[in-house]
């Protein structure tokens, strides 16, 4: 988590904000933005996007990793969530969890940025999040 600076944090949060104003909620009326940091460098976002046979929605996490995903790159350094006014409005469900752990660069050293919409944030890591994962073959330094 050292090269993960609190302006990057912050400009992630940020791009999780604003990716929250694109979101498609019109059942849940709950709003979801996320931004990942990949190991390219590049900022993916997504924002959750809901289907009236709710099992199809998506969320705002798996959008934005997806997104990474399809643009080549397959692992990250940090996502920052934001849905609300407490910090943890935007803890990620278990799907979401189990994914980032499929590429997560390193599950103890992968942040998981939860913030609030005026840009305060906790600093959590995918193996707190999801401490035992379901993981792809992986050396043993996790």
């Amino acid at each position: 988590m050292a090269g993960i600076t609190d302006e990057i944090r912050a400009q992630l949060v940020q791009k999780a904000i604003a990716a929250r104003e694109k979101a498609y909620a019109p059942y849940s009326k709950f709003s979801v933005g996320a931004a990942v940091l990949g190991t390219d460098g590049k900022i993916y976002t997504g924002c959750n996007i809901e289907n009236v046979s709710y099992g199809m929605t998506m969320c705002a996490e798996r959008t934005a990793l997806f997104k990474m995903v399809s643009e080549g790159c397959t692992e990250f350094e940090a996502i920052a969530i934001v849905a609300g006014d407490n910090v943890t409005d935007g803890a990620p469900c278990g799907a979401c969890r189990q994914v980032m752990g499929e590429f997560a660069e390193s599950l103890s050293g992968t942040e998981v940025i939860l913030a609030s919409l005026n840009g305060d944030y906790i600093v959590e890591t995918v193996a707190s999040m999801m401490p035992y994962p379901f993981v792809k073959f992986r050396p043993q330094e996790d």
